[in-house]
C-alpha cells in the first residue's frame, strides 16, 4: 500500500468506547485532559479532578463524547530529571476516581506490557505512545484487555504502515481499535501535520483521532525539555475537522506555562470551551 491516491473507498468500523461510539455519523470523539498526573503530595489528586469537572460541564454542553485523559508515568521525558508522574498505582486510583466520581470514561497511556490488565480494569480506553507503536508485545497486550485501543502513528511512520499495527491488534483479538495522527518528523526539533494522514488512515478501516496538542511539540526544542506552539492548536485541529477526523486529542491546563509535561503545547483549560464551540461549528457545517 503506499499514497492512497486511487480514491478507494474503504467502510470504517465503528468504534465502542463505553456508552459512545467513534466513527462516521457518530458525535465527535474528544480525548482531552493535562498531559501528566502532577506530584499528588502537592494536590494533584484534587486538580486531576478539577481539570475533570471543568471538562465535562463543557461537554455537557456541546455535541461531542469526552472521554478524559491524564498520563501515570511520562516514560519518555527528554531528561532523566523530568517529572514523570505519581506511577502505575496511585495514577490508576486516581484515574479511577475521576471516573466515578464524573461518569467519565478515562484513558491512559502505557508503554510497558505488564501495565496493560490494570489499565484495562480502569480505562475504557488503552493508548498506545507514538514511540512504541511497533512494539508487539505491547499492542498484544494492549489488544488482551477487552478495552478499546488508540495507536498513535510514530512520528517516522507511513500513515499507510499502520495497517501493521492494525494487523497485530486484530491478530491478537481486539476490533476496536483507533489510529491517531501526531505529526512526523521534519528536520531535527521539528514536526509537521501531513493531514493526508487521516483520509489515508482512514482507508485501512479505522477510526482515525486527530492529536492537536502533539502535533504542535517541538522534540527538545527546549534543550532538556520539549517546546511546542500553543497558538497552532487550534488551526491544526480545525483543519483536522475539515479532513473529516473522528475524533479530537487535545492536553489541557489550568496554568500551562507552570505545568510538569508539555506545557508549551498544552491548550489553557479556559480556552478549551470557545475553540470546542468552533470546531463544533465547522464539523456541523460540512456535514449540511
Amino acid at each position: 500500500m503506499n499514497d492512497k491516491s486511487k480514491n478507494e473507498s474503504c467502510a470504517i468500523k465503528s468504534c465502542a468506547i463505553g456508552p459512545y461510539i467513534c466513527g462516521p455519523g457518530h458525535p465527535l470523539l474528544v480525548i482531552a485532559g493535562p498531559c501528566v498526573i502532577e506530584d499528588e503530595a502537592a494536590g494533584c489528586e484534587d486538580m486531576t479532578l478539577t481539570i475533570a469537572r471543568r471538562l465535562q460541564r463543557i461537554a455537557e454542553g456541546l455535541p461531542v463524547q469526552l472521554v478524559f485523559k491524564a498520563s501515570f508515568d511520562k516514560a519518555n521525558r527528554t531528561s532523566a530529571d523530568a517529572f514523570r508522574g505519581p506511577g502505575l498505582e496511585k495514577g490508576l486510583r486516581i484515574l479511577a476516581r475521576v471516573a466515578k466520581e464524573t461518569g467519565l470514561p478515562v484513558t491512559t497511556d502505557i508503554h510497558e506490557s505488564h501495565q496493560s490488565a490494570p489499565a484495562g480494569e480502569v480505562c475504557e480506553i488503552i493508548q498506545i505512545p507514538a514511540f512504541l507503536a511497533r512494539q508487539t508485545d505491547l499492542l498484544t497486550a494492549a489488544a488482551k484487555t477487552g478495552r478499546a485501543v488508540n495507536v498513535k502513528k510514530a512520528q517516522f511512520m507511513a500513515p499507510w504502515d499502520m495497517r501493521h499495527v492494525v494487523s497485530k491488534l486484530e491478530a491478537a483479538g481486539c476490533d476496536r481499535i483507533m489510529l491517531c495522527e501526531r505529526g512526523t518528523f521534519f528536520g531535527y526539533g521539528r514536526l509537521v501535520s501531513d493531514m493526508r494522514a487521516i483520509p489515508q488512515m482512514h482507508e485501512l478501516g479505522r477510526p482515525v483521532i486527530f492529536d492537536a496538542t502533539h502535533s504542535v511539540q517541538e522534540p527538545g526544542g527546549l534543550g532538556g525539555a520539549t517546546g511546542g506552539n500553543r497558538a497552532m492548536v487550534e488551526p491544526l485541529a480545525l483543519a483536522a475537522t475539515a479532513l473529516g477526523t473522528d475524533g479530537l486529542f487535545f492536553e489541557t491546563h489550568p496554568d500551562p506555562d507552570n505545568a510538569k509535561s508539555d506545557g508549551p503545547n498544552m491548550l489553557p483549560l479556559d480556552a478549551v470551551e470557545g475553540v470546542l464551540k468552533r470546531l463544533v461549528k465547522m464539523r456541523d457545517a460540512l456535514l449540511e
